[in-house]
């Protein structure tokens, strides 16, 4: 009796075992859906997430996140990550030594070199489209300028050529050195200064043997974690020069600098080292992959996967719960129709190292801007310095609904930052102070400032956020709310643009107050830092002249010391530093660190989830 018992249940158990693993949709594919669609498939345009995706399978880079690590590396391309401690980080943090690994197969059956290495760095700096990620490589390999770390090869070139203020060009256009219309040098001496400048950059490479030797013209410490950050991905330059791409020579570089769509050969081409080659692609569609054999780590366990672009949740959703997509995207707000799915994984509480806040326009460009109405203090507008005061940005910091804001918001699931130096930096202390909403407070500061004229007039301007993004427009509205909740006579009209509008009335210094969000290029402070507090910075460089002569004071050489300062300990207490003056300046309203979430079938196995690939998916590690 008890043995037919047990052959029966595990005759039982066998039957619903192969049940399940006939549920498995598509065994040998994976697909996943989401919003998009991607850009380009050339690794020195993107700088996009669902481009970011794509090439995370096609290419490698030298050095790669070591699982869910933020913080250690582990070997790539190259077969070590340069140590001090083993001898190949040398001269106080300025010279890399790369032992590169052998026999790594192109996806045309070309085998990668140590040229090949330099080829692919020199090529992302002279790349350097306007709005493009090589500024992120180009920091660390060209020389300071006047003691300022330069952004582009083209003030590199401003500089060759003796022009004033070199570090205010960024385009070679603007330097007045080619011919209307083409990018011939007008004569020998700009053609020189073209030729001299890319040799500094070359000066930075060596190759002995097996080795790329990286020479730094200063110590630069993210440099290690830039590379591991899709920016030191490895082309075949034989390849790229069969493409019509850059062959490498340093007599025509500039003809391939920052160049449109229509002029990268390799804009939707892709020969990279990666575990999946190409298979096809509808525009604004879909991508598809396929497994590549010859991966020198070894063949991925899924043979195809797809990458479809849909922009319909509902759509996503019944292709999840078929089993025709295996991951989707799930907006905030409807996750709870996945949750309790016992064929669904949601995974919740994931880390970030984005920050979302709201910028102060210390200056408001005036002329022709409805967003400031009347321009005056005088209740129908705000004069164009009204956030210079330090009162009122105060009185908006304590009127900004923080805790309340994050759970409607976010369904609770972000964290409430004290600067741009967020959880999970260097730096970060969770003990420094924050500002929480206080009405009585926002009311003391409003009353204090313009001596009492503003709480007496009342103010009224505009404020914008990028069209379809709820939860800026919620963070907008309550600041609205609340300040006229406290005094009637404060109005805040709520609007929003299209993209490329809010972007360029944002860098214009029309918009009054914005949403303005950060995330991690690479994994360190100074990335932040640089953004929201320095002179220059993305952020930072557009609040007018006030903030640039505050900043120039106060920010800018804590900033440079946190980037030009090796010894972690005293980076440490530079960006606590940063965060206090941040918090005594009320310099930004800090709305939320947000949580991530990943949803999937329970069939997928191999995931992982590291913040500095946040939103890209590591097919190589997954199996069904």
């Amino acid at each position: 009796m008890k043995k037919s018992l047990v052959i029966l249940m595990i005759l039982l158990l066998v039957v619903a075992f192969m049940t399940l693993a006939e549920s498995v949709v598509n065994p040998d594919t994976i697909v996943e859906e989401e919003i998009g669609p991607l850009v380009t498939l050339d690794p020195v345009w993107s700088y996009d997430t669902a481009s970011g995706e794509a090439i995370f399978q096609l290419y490698n880079d030298l050095v790669q996140y070591d699982g869910t690590s933020t913080v250690k590396l582990a070997p790539m391309l190259s077969t070590n990550v340069p140590s001090v401690k083993d001898g190949t980080i040398l001269d106080n943090g300025t010279t890399y030594v790369f032992h590169i690994r052998q026999g790594v197969y192109f996806h045309n059956g070309d085998i990668m070199t140590p040229q090949d290495v330099v080829y692919s760095l020199e090529r992302r700096v002279i790349f350097d489209r306007a709005g493009g990620p090589s500024w992120l490589i180009a920091t660390p390999l060209l020389p300071k300028i006047d003691g300022q770390y330069v952004s582009t090869i083209v003030q590199v070139v401003a500089y060759e050529l003796g022009l004033k203020d070199p570090l205010n060009y960024t385009s070679l256009s603007s330097l007045g050195i080619f011919a209307t219309g083409t990018k011939n040098p007008l004569n020998d001496k700009y053609k020189q200064a073209l030729i001299n400048a890319f040799n500094l950059l070359a000066k930075d490479f060596e190759i002995k043997g097996n080795d790329v030797i990286i020479h730094l013209p200063q110590p630069y410490p993210p440099f290690l974690y830039i590379l591991a950050s899709q920016n030191s991905t490895i082309f075949d330059q034989k390849w790229c020069a069969d493409q019509g791409a850059w062959n490498g020579d340093p007599n025509n570089w500039w003809y391939y600098h920052n160049p449109t769509e229509s002029e990268d050969p390799i804009f939707m081409k892709e020969n990279g080292t990666g575990p999946y080659e190409l298979n096809y692609i509808v525009p604004g569609r879909e991508i598809a992959f396929k497994r590549f054999d010859k991966y020198w780590d070894g063949p991925a366990k899924i043979k195809n996967v797809v990458i479809k672009y849909v922009n319909e949740f509902t759509t996503r959703l019944l292709d999840l719960e078929s089993g025709q997509a295996d991951i989707i995207y799930v907006p905030v707000e409807n996750l709870s129709e996945v949750e309790n799915n016992p064929n669904i994984r949601v995974i919740t509480g994931l880390p970030t190292l984005n920050v979302d806040g709201i910028a102060f326009e210390w200056n408001i460009s005036s002329q022709g801007n409805p967003f400031i109405g009347s321009g005056k203090l005088d209740g129908n507008g705000i004069p164009p310095d009204f956030f210079s005061n330090l009162d009122v940005r105060k009185a908006f910091e304590y009127l900004f609904p923080y805790k309340q804001y994050i759970q409607q918001a976010f369904n609770g699931m972000a964290l409430q930052p004290n600067s741009a130096i967020i959880q999970g930096l260097l730096g970060y202390d969770p003990n420094l102070p924050m500002y929480e909403q206080n009405l009585a407070k926002a009311t003391e500061y409003f009353k204090e400032a313009y001596n009492g004229e503003l709480w007496q007039k009342g103010f009224k301007f505009t404020a914008v956020c990028n069209t379809g993004n709820t939860t800026d427009l919620l963070a907008l509205q309550a600041l609205s709310n609340y300040a006229r909740q406290i005094n009637p006579k404060f109005q805040i009209n709520i609007v929003s643009e299209l993209w490329s509008n809010f972007l360029n009335d944002a860098l214009s210094g029309k918009l009054p107050m914005y949403p303005a969000a950060w995330a991690a290029d690479f994994p360190d402070p100074y990335d932040f830092a640089d953004a929201y507090y320095a002179s220059n910075g993305a952020y930072s460089g557009a609040l007018g002249q006030n903030y640039i002569s505050f900043a120039q004071k106060t920010m800018d050489p804590l900033v440079n010391a946190l980037i030009n300062t090796v010894n972690t300990e005293q980076r440490i207490e530079i960006a606590k530093q940063l965060s206090q003056l941040d918090h005594e300046n009320a310099l930004y309203i800090w709305t939320n660190q947000p949580d991530e979430y990943f949803v999937e079938r329970t069939w997928v196995k191999g995931w992982y989830w590291n913040a500095m690939e946040a939103g890209v998916v590591n097919f190589y590690t997954l199996s069904k």
